[in-house]
């Protein structure tokens, strides 16, 4: 297996989210990574209560920004070798395809999903 080292472009989970960035830093536990594109917009909601709505908070999730760094887990770091796409337009697929999966459910956890990302899409400008 190819080792992960600094510069090594990577697909990483972040709390529900998946992005492609570059590594910047190796530390002990993690990959400080900054991201390049987004694969999978965060889910929407409690982390620690999924798919409920009747929690103390309904968490907007917004995906990580262009550039910005974030530790990855080693375990969640895999060597990416694909093309990198533009962010804005990964952003837009990513945001796309969480809605899509929404669609079809009518439970009351997908409606509001689907209304932060609603406001989310405008907020991002896409």
């Amino acid at each position: 297996m190819d080792e992960i080292i600094v510069g090594t472009i990577v697909t990483g989970i972040y709390k529900t989210g998946k992005y492609i960035g570059e590594v910047t830093d190796v530390r002990p536990m993690h990959y400080l990574v900054k991201v390049k594109a987004v694969l999978k917009h965060p889910q929407q909601g409690d982390l620690h209560a999924p798919k409920e709505v009747d929690v103390p908070l309904f968490h907007e999730r917004r995906a990580l920004a262009f550039r910005e760094q974030t530790n990855i887990p080693k375990n969640m770091a895999k060597i990416y070798e694909g093309e990198v796409m533009d962010y804005k337009e990964s952003l837009r697929i990513a945001l796309e395809n969480s809605k899509q999966s929404l669609q079809d459910d009518s439970s009351v956890w997908a409606k509001k999903c689907l209304e932060n990302l609603e406001i989310l899409e405008k907020e991002y400008k896409i």
